[in-house]
């Protein structure tokens, strides 16, 4: 294949007594005229290649019926009213409805459609009053994720004049009467350094109608730039809690008594490297937390008394990871993970067990939600084969009854879902789901795709992937490994696959590979690999460790060069997770693994197909540029290595769905065409 010119360059670097060649680092220059033509005639090479596919139109006719199923969340209550969101059909984005009672009429409260003609404005979060009055949410554009809040009026759907701009993935906290909150906000460009505006978030104050410019900082004057906040605050409006996360494996917490004139933040906790997450009540602050407790566990403090010797234990550790933790009706209620799987149960606000609530099988809870003093908890259940469904769950007497559901156009009993244990190198069990239809022969020619993530304490569970029903029906097998590195079974998972122990994930990863194999599901001419975001690290690594394992590999807005990736965008954020170069002993570990620098000239590299887009501002681009542009010139094999950058997109959240239709046809033909499967 005749790939567009890639020129080379003579940059090294010499890192702790270590030269490290950058033959490609003129591709981080995004903006500059050449890079933007190099990446059209790449962009042009993959449209002609994956054009071409003979199937392709009867991949997309199929997707855009799979990926019109529609998208559905549990509602948040607030006295009578209840908001949630709902995507329908071909709609791009989904649409938050309120409604006057749990079986009122639903009524448009924000459409991102209207901000956008082409669907590439997103409604990125929202909170409404304790009341039910008011609304703030935030709207970002072509997926850049640069929230702007607003305020809207629920009842007329008019926005007051408050409007904050730099309220990216931003907390927020109302007073009990509505007439103001605390939330998280940027920086302004020009405040910071220029190219710091992504970090120095604070927690400010904005009472309604005043000028945000004059809002006061609250919490994060003096701190680290990478701190991020979080907001709590109880419902009687006393206890204003701040959370301060230091990666995903540490954080603090800080308590404020705002009746108490001139009252100082005292700290609940703080420099104890574990995780603390807060649930403010009027009489108890709720901590759940993994201190000691690698699947966690629960404390009772009495606000007016935080010092730790003073925290009282009421719901200890037990084999089941407790993930989530909040208050409904007058009893705590915690989600929690058996063998990746969800469970949903209820204790009293002493934390004395009152029930499980029974779920309708092996997957995955979404969006729980409920007033603390009312009596209905709502929940989201999702599995590989149960589209998303909310059930509503009454805390007084235990009922349980459907409140919503998404229908499917798939005879969805023709499959079944089956979880698996292998051992990985070192000998730890992993286990991993595998999808496929139920009279599926296992004679080692199943075209097979693996799934992986391993890392920030995300946790795989079943899911309902749409698009994937594509390989299902044609007789193929998906898979969905627990690596370490995810939260599946608890910190001690999660930290047994970050820094120094990183190589553990791939580790896993390769090992259900050769699971696969050996157990006689497929081959690896059969076999493809995907993963997005810290996952396309893993699809990337992976691929440059064993090669031969697969013949196609997809890398979706992917950390590949490990060595500079703290530099660019806001990825010193993810320094506790993989660590930095500036480290010597952590660049010998990143530089050990990182796919762009361990590519070798002449080995035979299955087919890979590398996507980014321009406005993604977690992962920039430039990690699939500069590993694109170095497959294809060391690479050994007749396999195709293309390219593939997004415009008007961005790292996937509020991606429209004429985006994902496009960009999921690509994916597709792409796996069909390099694993032989009939379309």
């Amino acid at each position: 294949m005749e790939y567009p010119r890639s020129r080379v360059e003579e940059v090294s670097d010499e890192l702790h007594g270590v030269a490290v060649a950058d033959p490609y680092r003129w591709l981080e220059e995004g903006e500059s005229a050449e890079v933007r033509e190099w990446t059209e005639a790449q962009n042009t090479l993959t449209e002609a290649v994956l054009g071409q596919f003979p199937g392709r139109e009867r991949i997309r006719e199929r997707l855009t019926e799979l990926l019109s199923v529609g998208t559905l969340t549990s509602p948040a209550v607030r006295k009578g009213r209840y908001f949630y969101q709902r995507r329908e059909g071909e709609q791009n984005q989904p649409v938050l409805y309120w409604r006057q009672g749990s079986g009122g009429e639903d009524r448009v409260l924000v459409d991102p459609a209207v901000y956008e003609a082409d669907g590439t404005a997103a409604l990125d979060w929202w909170f409404p009053s304790p009341d039910g009055r008011l609304l703030a949410y935030g709207i970002s554009h072509q997926g850049d994720e640069k929230s702007t809040l607003g305020i809207r009026v629920v009842e007329t759907g008019e926005d007051r004049e408050d409007r904050i701009p730099h309220t990216r993935f931003t907390s927020l906290a109302w007073l009990p009467d509505a007439s103001g909150f605390y939330y998280t906000r940027y920086p302004e460009p020009g405040t910071v350094p220029r190219g710091e505006e992504n970090y120095w978030k604070k927690v400010y104050y904005h009472a309604l109608g005043t000028d945000w410019r004059e809002d006061p900082v609250v919490f994060g004057e003096g701190r680290a730039r990478e701190d991020m906040y979080g907001v709590d605050l109880s419902p009687d409006g006393r206890w204003l809690c701040v959370s301060v996360f230091q990666g995903w494996a540490k954080s603090e917490v800080y308590l404020l008594d705002r009746a108490r004139t001139g009252a100082e933040f005292v700290p609940v906790v703080e420099g104890v490297e574990a995780l603390f997450v807060p649930c403010a009540q009027n009489r108890f602050l709720y901590l759940l937390t993994n201190d000691g407790a690698p699947n966690y566990r629960i404390f009772r403090i009495d606000p007016e008394r935080p010092a730790r010797e003073s925290w009282e234990e009421i719901v200890p550790e037990g084999p089941e990871v407790l993930e989530g933790l909040g208050v409904v009706g007058g009893h705590l209620v915690c989600n929690t993970l058996r063998r990746a799987c969800s469970g949903l149960h209820l204790f009293t606000l002493d934390g004395a067990p009152v029930r499980e609530v029974e779920l309708p099988g092996p997957g995955t809870l979404f969006g729980w939600n409920g007033e603390w003093d009312g009596d209905e908890l709502y929940y989201g259940y999702v599995s590989f084969t149960q589209p998303p469904t909310v059930f509503r769950h009454s805390v007084g007497s235990g009922a349980t009854e459907l409140w919503q559901q998404v229908e499917a156009p798939i005879d969805t009993d023709r499959f079944l879902t089956r979880q698996v244990t292998y051992p990985s190198r070192d000998g730890t069990e992993i286990s991993m789901f595998l999808v496929h239809r139920k009279d599926l022969e296992l004679d080692g020619e199943r075209p097979t795709l693996l799934y992986g993530y391993g890392g920030f304490n995300v946790s795989l569970g079943p899911s309902f992937v749409r698009g994937a029903y594509l390989l299902l029906e044609r007789g193929g097998v998906y898979a969905m490994a627990n690596l370490r590195g995810g939260g599946e079974y608890g910190e001690a998972w999660h930290r047994d696959g970050m820094l120094e122990r990183k190589q553990n994930v791939f580790d896993d990863c390769i090992a259900a590979a050769e699971y696969l194999i050996r157990e006689g599901y497929t081959r690896p001419e059969k076999l493809a690999l995907q993963g997005g975001s810290n996952g396309g690290l893993l699809v990337g690594a992976v691929i440059t460790q064993r090669p031969d394992l697969f013949r196609a590999g997809v890398c979706q807005v992917p950390l590949l060069d490990m060595v500079r990736y703290h530099q660019f965008s806001i990825a010193r954020l993810w320094i506790p997770e993989y660590g930095s170069a500036d480290d010597p002993e952590q660049f010998q570990i990143l530089h050990a693994y990182s796919p762009y620098h361990r590519i070798r000239e002449g080995t035979a590299y299955p087919a890979m197909l590398i996507t980014a887009a321009e406005s993604d501002t977690r992962v920039d681009p430039l990690h699939a540029r500069k590993f694109g542009a170095r497959l294809q010139a060391a690479n050994g094999s007749q396999h195709p290595i293309l390219l593939r950058i997004e415009t008007r997109a961005g790292h996937g959240a509020g991606k429209p769905l004429t985006k994902v239709i496009e960009e999921q046809t690509n994916v597709w033909s792409f796996l069909f065409q390099q694993l032989g499967i009939e379309p």
